[in-house]
């Protein structure tokens, strides 16, 4: 049950996304139940063939979670025991728990200050420096802003690494012409419910164009079976189900037209946010189409708690995505590589990171008062410029 005030802007809000495709949706669920058949049957077929079609790749595997995606496209590189593998600190940290779920040892770099996506520059110092090769990659497109693939695929490249994109929060997400998840060897998705293409529990999917890597992925992914029962290689189980896969085929037709809303509401607070000089607003390039899963503003740390504090009770629930990086939460801080070049912007940005509600059922009146809010907020303080 939905208990926000009426007038309360969430920062995410999937029981909106599903009343607004609701008859789509329970038509969908509803043939799954009437069916009879709950795992790894047509909707799935259907759905991975759909997906893959939409990146402009020649499959896509369907998987448990956005994390066992990551899981399994490493695991279809063998990468295994002891492995190097290269990623941010500022991300989810079920980036680097898929790593680990490997066996493999994450080499955390930093990320560029403009896009909050890994820095090519702290990539190639890695590999300079690393003790032992980094067999892969894992550049994060992080809040619905494309890596810069062109580079990280030249510096992996260059040192026989494999690339594996974590396209978690870039659903359509454009570079160079390009797709997020059509770059790399091999890409993860997530489909959680909040992602901008989200299911209506876990969900994730694997794509690939190498025909090899998708035999392997399909292999691995029940238990290493070609023949039922029988195990050809040491695989795991993780699966795509028919009624999450029904969802998402109901919902993919609409993500070019959601992603379009999420790029107006975006648009307007640029245009009515630009000129208070306290914020740094989301970059975007000509050469690229951000998907915005979320807007990330950039506030001085001696304020962001506040203005975070002042729109909580102003109605707006704004949010940080993420407030402890990586390598400075309990379960890894002095535990975890990190590249010598060091991981300055990361641990910076993780004090001035807000991200304000953009979903695609945030309408102009809730935008707007999200605008109203920030600028009542910076009136009763002084000016100040983030660096």
């Amino acid at each position: 049950m939905n208990t926000q005030p009426s007038n309360t802007v969430a920062l995410a809000d999937p029981r909106a996304a599903y009343l607004r495709n609701r008859i789509a949706i329970d038509d969908a669920v509803q043939g799954v139940l009437q069916s009879g058949w709950y795992i790894m049957g047509e909707n799935v077929r259907c759905f991975e063939e759909e997906f893959a079609r939409y990146l402009g790749r020649r499959h896509t595997i369907g998987t448990g979670s956005g994390t066992e995606a990551l899981h399994l496209a490493l695991r279809c590189c063998e990468i295994g025991l002891g492995d190097r593998v290269a990623t941010v600190s500022h991300t989810a940290v079920a980036t680097v728990a898929a790593i680990e779920l490997t066996g493999a040892r994450p080499v955390l770099v930093d990320v560029d200050p403009d896009t909050h996506t890994m820095c090519p520059e702290s990539l190639r110092s890695a590999f300079d420096s690393a003790e032992g090769t980094i067999r892969a990659v894992i550049p994060v497109h992080l809040y619905g802003h494309p890596a810069d693939m062109t580079s990280i695929k030249r510096i992996a490249n260059d040192n026989h690494a494999v690339v594996i994109e974590d396209c978690a929060q870039a659903h359509g997400a454009i570079r160079q012409h390009r797709m997020a998840g059509s770059w790399g060897d091999l890409a993860a998705f997530s489909f959680y419910p909040t992602k901008n293409l989200g299911a209506l529990g876990d969900a994730g999917a694997v794509v690939t164009d190498d025909d090899a890597l998708a035999e392997k992925a399909r292999l691995l992914q029940q238990y290493g079976w070609k023949k039922r029962y029988v195990s050809e290689c040491r695989g795991m189980n993780t699966l795509l189900d028919e009624i999450q896969a029904a969802v998402l085929r109901a919902k993919l037709p609409l993500l070019d037209g959601d992603n379009f809303r999420r790029r107006e509401i975006a648009a307007l607070y640029r245009q009515r946010l630009s000129s208070i000089s306290g914020l740094c607003l989301p970059s975007e390039s000509a050469c690229q189409k951000h998907v915005y899963h979320q807007f990330t503003i950039r506030v001085r740390a001696d304020l962001r708690d506040a203005l975070l504090g002042y729109l909580t009770e102003n109605g707006v629930l704004a949010g940080i995505l993420y407030p402890i990086p990586v390598h400075k939460q309990p379960a890894y801080c002095g535990k975890i590589e990190v590249s010598s070049s060091g991981l300055q912007t990361t641990e910076r940005m993780a004090g001035e990171i807000l991200c304000l509600p953009v979903h695609p059922d945030v309408s102009d009146d809730q935008a707007m008062k999200v605008v109203h809010v920030i600028q009542r907020f910076f009136s009763k303080n002084s000016t100040f410029s983030v660096g």
